[in-house]
C-alpha cells in the first residue's frame, strides 16, 4: 500500500510543491494535510505532512541549482553567497508576493537548515 501511495498520490500531490512553497494558502495546506493524514491511516503508517515535504524539497531543489552551473538560476544564487560565511543573502523583495516565491523562501529554509559553525 505504501508503494501505491508513493507512486500515485504522493507524486501527484508533491509534484508542484516547490512552486507552491510558502505561497500556498492555509486553507489549501489544511486540505492537503487532511488528505495525507487519511492516506496514512489507509496505508497504516505516519506520513510526512505537507510542511515537512515543502521544506525538504525546496532545500533540495536549491542545492541542485547551486550544484548545477548550467541551471539558469545558478549565477543568481551564486551572487547571493555571503563572503564571510557559507550562507546565502536574502534577495531584496519589494512586494510581499515575491517574498513568498521560491527563491526567497528556499534561501530562508536553506540558511535555517545549515548547521552554524
Amino acid at each position: 500500500m505504501l508503494h501505491i501511495y508513493q507512486s500515485v498520490m504522493a507524486s501527484t500531490i508533491f509534484f508542484a510543491v516547490v512552486c507552491w512553497g510558502a505561497g500556498i494558502k492555509a486553507k489549501d495546506t489544511n486540505r492537503l494535510n487532511k488528505l495525507i493524514k487519511n492516506a496514512g491511516s489507509v496505508v497504516g503508517c505516519n506520513l510526512a505532512n505537507l510542511d515537512e515535504v515543502v521544506r525538504d524539497r525546496m532545500v533540495l531543489k536549491l542545492r541542485t541549482i547551486m550544484d548545477n552551473p548550467s541551471h539558469p538560476l545558478h549565477n543568481t544564487v551564486d551572487k547571493l553567497r555571503s563572503s564571510f560565511s557559507n550562507r546565502l543573502l536574502q534577495p531584496r523583495c519589494s512586494k510581499e508576493r515575491y517574498g513568498k516565491s521560491f527563491l526567497p523562501s528556499a534561501i530562508k529554509l536553506y540558511n535555517s537548515s545549515k548547521p552554524t559553525q
